[in-house]
């Protein structure tokens, strides 16, 4: 099962299990992108529509060998004026799965976590550092991913749990709102670009075809317990940097608009990645240029420039590097 299904990074995830023959239930409050359009795909797909905290969760997962709990309300800053809604999406309905879950019987877990649970920390960051989240979004993350290993802990169940903390994921299909739709948008459309801050703010941007195949790992692992993990490439860029390149790679340029950074952002983001590498065999294999060239391409050629999903059965699959 994956949960948020119709997302960016649920859509992605979707077509790739199906393109490797597995049968998939896809839950999501949306409808899937062009579920039906491609036939090619050989796995099997099931559409539930609905809300995690209201579905009879039980009845859908009895079979499922692994859940991708990707389903969330996004976003730094709307969640510090609608915190009500993301306490709803993001943990009571985490811990309402997870109890389904056990009930039913499924042995693995794994859950979208955020950078965004490291806040303030400094310098590359590691899973054993102390969580310092700056937003109501990052407390919800962090407290998603603690209530899926106490699950784990439990001794009355055999679950176990792989929580992943995502480093800044774009592509094609990213949402409209992230930066790098917004600057790829504003490029192609010879329209202003509003940095918040002043464009030194580094990232460790992970391409999404890396992430769905952190996810792939992570559930075919059957580590017992929970594990929590970093997916990133261990390289930075700042966001003057990423308009750079992408002013190179267009052959066009944005006119920049600097304003106010943000409340709740992290003023660095940079992964240690060892962990994800000696436990599930992971590394990523797209870089910067080469992700920013399939998100700009897929920009021109859907002629949407940032919606947020991309077809499941998709014309432009995601490059393994």
């Amino acid at each position: 099962m994956v949960t948020g299904a119709a997302g960016f990074i649920g859509s992605h995830l979707v077509k790739e299990l199906r393109s490797s023959g597995e049968r998939v239930i896809a839950l999501d409050r949306r409808p899937l992108p062009g579920a039906d359009d491609f036939p090619s795909l050989r796995g099997p797909l099931r559409e539930i529509r609905g809300d995690l905290n209201s579905l009879p969760l039980v009845e859908y997962l009895k079979g499922v060998s692994v859940v991708y709990h990707l389903a969330a309300l996004p976003g730094v800053r709307p969640s510090w004026v609608r915190f009500s809604e993301y306490l709803q999406c993001n943990v009571l309905a985490t811990q309402r799965l997870l109890d389904a879950c056990v009930r039913a019987g499924v042995p693995r877990v794994v859950v979208a976590s955020s950078s965004s649970v490291y806040g303030g920390t400094t310098g590359v960051m590691s899973e054993d550092d102390l969580p310092r989240p700056l937003s109501p979004y990052g407390v919800t993350k962090l407290a998603a991913e603690r209530l899926a290993l106490a699950f784990a802990a439990r001794g009355d169940t055999a679950l176990s749990v792989g929580a992943l903390r995502f480093f800044t994921v774009y592509g094609p299909g990213q949402r409209p709102d992230m930066f790098i739709s917004r600057l790829i948008r504003s490029t192609l459309r010879s329209e202003p670009l509003e940095i918040y801050g002043d464009g030194s703010q580094v990232r460790d941007f992970t391409h999404v075809s890396d992430v769905v195949r952190a996810l792939t790992l992570a559930g075919a692992a059957r580590e017992k317990g929970g594990t929590v993990l970093n997916i990133g490439t261990g390289n930075t860029a700042s966001v003057n940097e990423v308009v750079s390149m992408t002013a190179e790679l267009t052959g066009l340029h944005p006119a920049v608009e600097y304003g106010a950074a943000r409340e709740g952002d992290a003023p660095s983001t940079s992964a240690d990645v060892s962990r994800a590498r000696s436990r599930l065999g992971f590394t990523a294999l797209t870089g910067l240029r080469e992700g920013l060239t399939t998100q700009i391409d897929w920009a021109r050629t859907s002629g949407r420039a940032g919606v947020g999903t991309v077809p499941l059965g998709g014309a432009t699959s995601s490059p393994r590097g």
